[in-house]
C-alpha cells in the first residue's frame, strides 16, 4: 500500500500541472501512412491508458487522467478502418514518478500491422507433379512428415497463436478448412481455448491463416488463441499479451505471433519494456516465434540517406524469428529459394547476442553480395533465425476458400506447429519442452534444416542497392536464417537434451 498511496498522491501533482518528466522523448508522433485525423476528442471522453510501472506488481491504477501536455484527437486508418484516440503532442509526468513509470501507453503509437499479403494468381504452365497452391498436404510432403507425425492426444502438450487488431477466426472456417485439406492426417477441428475477446464480426484472413496452419502443422495438438480486440490500446498488443502470459501459471509451450512494428516507430522506453517481458517469457521456458515481416530489408530515409529498416519484436534477441521462402518451381514441390518479401536484417537497438556471434561474423566476412555498410548496423541482433514456405497458401475465411495468401504470417505458424510436434516427442519421453530455441539452433549450426542458398530480398529503390537487400548463402543468412525444416532430421536433432 505504501507505493500505491505514494503514486496516488503524486497524481495530484499531475493534475496541478507541475510536471517535468517526459518518459518517451524519442517517440514519434507523426501519423503513419493510411491514417487520418477525425478531430480532437471531447474532454469528457473516457480513455484507456496503460501506466507501465517499473515491475512494481500493481494490478491497476485507480484513476485515469488526461495528462498535461497531451491533446487527444480521433483518428481512423489501417486495413480495417480502426478508430483510435491518440495525442499528437508529448505528455509529461512529475519527476518523482521517474523511478516508477516506464511510460504511459495509449497516447502515441498506432496499431501495428500484420505481415500478410495476398498476391495475384500466377500463371500455370505445366501439369506434371502439379500443386495449385500451398495446403497442409504440400507442407507435410515438403518437410517430410508422415501421417503418423501428429499429436498423440494423451500428452500435456499445447500450442498457441495471438491475434490482434480485430482479427478473429471462425470455428466454422476451421472446420471447413480441415474438411477440405485435413483428410490424410489426424487433426483437431476446434480450438481448445480462447483467451480474451473473440469478436462476432467477419473473420480475418490473418487470424484464419494463423489458426488453420498452426493446427494443421502441429496436427492433433491442443491449441489456444490469445485474442486482443485492437481498440483503445490496440497500438501495443505485445505488452498486453505478454503481461497476460506473465500472470498465468500454466501456458502452452509454443506461441506464434504474426505482427510487428518498425523499430524506429517505437520509443526506447516501450521497446525495452517489451523486450524485458520477452526475456522473462524465454526464462520461463516458452518458445516464442515471430514473423520477420514482409518488406524485405525495409527502407527509410535518415538525414537524406537511405537505410534498411529493422522490425520489432522480430529483432528481439529473446524470440525465434521466422523468414519466408518460395518453391524454386512455383507449382512443384521442389527445393526452396528466398521469398523476396522475407523480412530480415540487423537491429539498430539490440546488440548481437553471443549465441549468434560465430554465424553472423561468418556471413559478414563471406557474403559476396553484402550491401554498403552505411545501410545496416553490422553489430546488431541479426534475424531471422529460421524460415518456412511463405508463398501461395490456401485459407478458408468467412466460409470461402481463398488462394495465394502469402507472407511470413504463414511461415511462422507452420514452423511453430512443427516445434509442437517435437515437444510432443520430448514430453512423452520424459524430457522438458524445447523452451528458448535460439542458443541451441546456433550451437548446432542449423542441423535438421534445409539450407536455402539462392535468392535475395527487396529493399530500397535507389542507385546504391537498386532494390536489393541481403542475399542467402550457405549456412546462416539474414534472409532465411538457418533454413527450413526437414522434420525427421530436426526431430532427431532436437529430441535429446
Amino acid at each position: 500500500m505504501g507505493l500505491q498511496a505514494c503514486l496516488l498522491g503524486l497524481f495530484a501533482l499531475i493534475l496541478s500541472g507541475k510536471c517535468s518528466y517526459s518518459p518517451e522523448p524519442d517517440q514519434r508522433r507523426t501519423l503513419p501512412p493510411g491514417w487520418v485525423s477525425l478531430g480532437r476528442a471531447d474532454p469528457e471522453e473516457e480513455l484507456s491508458l496503460t501506466f507501465a510501472l517499473r515491475q512494481q506488481n500493481l494490478e491497476r491504477l485507480s484513476e485515469l487522467l488526461l495528462l498535461p501536455g497531451a491533446q487527444f484527437h480521433h483518428y481512423v486508418g489501417g486495413p480495417t478502418e480502426t478508430h483510435v484516440v491518440r495525442s499528437p503532442r508529448p505528455y509529461q509526468l512529475p519527476q518523482a514518478l521517474a523511478p516508477h513509470v516506464d511510460f504511459v501507453g495509449g497516447l502515441h503509437r498506432f496499431p501495428p500491422t500484420s505481415s500478410l499479403r495476398q498476391r495475384p494468381e500466377p500463371q500455370v504452365t505445366g501439369t506434371v507433379g502439379l500443386h495449385l497452391g500451398v495446403t497442409p498436404s504440400v507442407i507435410r510432403k515438403r518437410y517430410n512428415l508422415t501421417s503418423q507425425d501428429v499429436g498423440s492426444g494423451t500428452s500435456n502438450n499445447s500450442q498457441a497463436c495471438a491475434q490482434f487488431l480485430e482479427q478473429y477466426f471462425h470455428d466454422s472456417d476451421l472446420a471447413q478448412f480441415m474438411r477440405l485439406f485435413g483428410g490424410n492426417f489426424a487433426h483437431q477441428a476446434s480450438v481448445t481455448r480462447v483467451v480474451g475477446q473473440q469478436g462476432r464480426g467477419r473473420a480475418g484472413i490473418e487470424a484464419s491463416l494463423d489458426v488453420q496452419y498452426l493446427m494443421s502443422a502441429g496436427a492433433n495438438i491442443s491449441t489456444w488463441v490469445y485474442s486482443s480486440p485492437g481498440r483503445h490500446e490496440g497500438q501495443e498488443p505485445f505488452l498486453q499479451w505478454l503481461i497476460l502470459l506473465s500472470n498465468e501459471s500454466a501456458l502452452p509451450h509454443v506461441h506464434t505471433v504474426s505482427y510487428g512494428d518498425e523499430e524506429d516507430s517505437l520509443s526506447s522506453a516501450y521497446i525495452q519494456r517489451v523486450n524485458t517481458e520477452l526475456m522473462k517469457a524465454a526464462a520461463r521456458g516458452l518458445t516464442l516465434l515471430f514473423a520477420s515481416g514482409d518488406s524485405g530489408a525495409g527502407c527509410w530515409s535518415v538525414s537524406g540517406r537511405h537505410q534498411f529498416r529493422p522490425t520489432f519484436p522480430a529483432s528481439s534477441p529473446y524470440v525465434t524469428t521466422v523468414g519466408g521462402t518460395s518453391f524454386q518451381e512455383p507449382f512443384l514441390i521442389t527445393n526452396e529459394i528466398v521469398d523476396y518479401i522475407s523480412g530480415g536484417g540487423f537491429s539498430n537497438v539490440f546488440p548481437r547476442p553471443s549465441y549468434q556471434e560465430e554465424a553472423v561474423a561468418k556471413f559478414l566476412s563471406s557474403s559476396p553480395h553484402l550491401p554498403p555498410s552505411s545501410y545496416f548496423n553490422a553489430s546488431g541482433r541479426a534475424y531471422p533465425d529460421v524460415a518456412a514456405l511463405s508463398d501461395g497458401y490456401w485459407v478458408v475465411s468467412n466460409r470461402v476458400p481463398i488462394p495465394w495468401v502469402s507472407g511470413t504470417s504463414a511461415s511462422t505458424p507452420v514452423f511453430g506447429g512443427l516445434l509442437s510436434l517435437i515437444n510432443e516427442h520430448r514430453i512423452l519421453s520424459g524430457r522438458p519442452p524445447l523452451g528458448f530455441l535460439n542458443p541451441r539452433l546456433y550451437h548446432q549450426h542449423g542441423a535438421g534444416l534445409f539450407d536455402v542458398t539462392h535468392g535475395c530480398h527487396e529493399s530500397c529503390l535507389d542507385d546504391e542497392v537498386e532494390g536489393q537487400g541481403f542475399c542467402s548463402g550457405p549456412g546462416w543468412d539474414p534472409v532465411t536464417g538457418w533454413g527450413t525444416p526437414n522434420f525427421p532430421a530436426l526431430l532427431k536433432t532436437l529430441l535429446n537434451p
